[in-house]
């Protein structure tokens, strides 16, 4: 049986960006950056000053390059993809597969890389990790923290792709009660980010995406926070969350939820 342990988002930034995203990213969450690593110094870890860590940064070449791994976020721009953490990626990648998923690339090292229904790129690997990280708690006595990934999902493979996920990790899926468009997937006690399954409007085409979303207990205030780092308003959506585009040109929101709980409030 497939069962998750953790998950790493990776951001991935294309080499004209990575610095300025690098430090935009750093400075958002209060995490300081890792010697770099990799043949080419292309990788890096956000590290929390407490728990353990669950967001990565990879300078992409084009293509689907990879910390090792061949794989990555695909395209030209900022982008993102994910690590699923499991005790035999050998076995999830197996059911992946009967899911509907396309292998893309087995490491001699053990982990394996593959594309979702819908194309999101996720590698499963093996490496525990446990302690999730507390919400960083910034001068003007709000709290915030970098806690979900959401997939934008064309509408035609919106229920093929939420299956796909909900299957895989084994994880409830919860409508939301006021927006058909969102559904999510409650992740266990200790997970670091949960899973947002957005079904974008018909005009949508081509794979599945992704993008990060901050929990915040004062929007406002910690939208505002951003703009001094260099993030970009895209659009406030009122009572519930406001889109910004980062200094490295990739989308990403700051939401009214709980940052102790990821829930709405």
């Amino acid at each position: 049986m497939t069962t998750v342990g953790w998950v790493t988002a990776f951001i991935d930034l294309p080499p004209g960006v990575h610095e300025a995203g690098t430090r935009f990213w750093s400075a958002v969450t209060a995490y300081a950056v890792s010697p770099a690593r990799g043949d080419e110094g292309e990788f890096t870890t956000l590290l929390p000053p407490a728990g353990d860590p669950y967001l990565k940064l990879q300078r992409t070449g084009g293509g689907d390059g990879g910390e090792g791994r061949g794989h990555g976020g695909g395209g030209a721009g900022p982008g993102t993809h994910l690590d699923l953490h499991v005790a035999s990626p050998t076995e999830a990648a197996a059911r992946a597969e009967a899911l509907g998923a396309v292998v893309v690339h087995r490491s001699e090292h053990g982990y394996v890389v593959l594309r979702s229904p819908g194309g999101f790129v996720l590698c499963l690997v093996h490496e525990p990790l446990r302690a999730r990280p507390s919400p960083t708690r910034w001068p003007h006595e709000h709290e915030s923290i970098v806690d979900q990934l959401c997939l934008d999902i064309p509408s035609g493979a919106y229920e093929v792709e939420c299956a796909f996920w909900a299957e895989l990790t084994r994880w409830e899926v919860r409508r939301s009660v006021g927006r058909p468009e969102f559904r999510h997937l409650v992740r266990p006690d200790g997970i670091p980010l949960r899973l947002l399954l957005q079904r974008l409007d018909e005009s949508a085409s081509g794979r599945v995406t992704g993008h990060l979303d901050l929990a915040s207990d004062d929007r406002p205030t910690e939208v505002a926070r951003h703009r001094a780092l260099g993030a970009t308003v895209v659009g406030d959506h009122g009572g519930g969350w406001t889109t910004l585009l980062d200094p490295a040109g990739g989308l990403y929101c700051v939401t009214d939820r709980d940052p102790r709980t990821g829930l709405g409030r």
